[in-house]
């Protein structure tokens, strides 16, 4: 299992992002949560197993059919066992 924190930039916001990451994470058995940044990006923590989170990444570079993904900055991180993927609806400070 493994951790990571991506952070992704663009067009992100306002175009379905998080949702569609909800449905590939489920898909994929990757859990974690989704939210969007004040700064425009999307933050998602992210864990699974090395496969999964190679899948989920290749969506994160391409996104949903309406965003336009600039960048993808990923990080390592300590595992948080989450229990399932959620989206946090409320936006963050950064």
């Amino acid at each position: 299992m493994k951790h990571l924190q991506i952070t992704i930039s663009g067009k992100v916001q306002g175009v379905f992002f998080r949702a569609s990451t909800k449905a590939v994470a489920d898909a994929l058995g990757v859990k974690g949560v989704v939210m969007n940044q004040q700064d425009g990006t999307v933050y998602i923590q992210a864990e699974g197993d090395e496969f999964s989170l190679e899948e989920f990444l290749d969506f994160c570079r391409v996104g949903p059919e309406k965003a336009v993904v600039e960048k993808v900055v990923v990080q390592d991180g300590e595992l948080k066992n989450y229990r399932n993927f959620e989206i946090i609806k409320k936006i963050t400070r950064t």
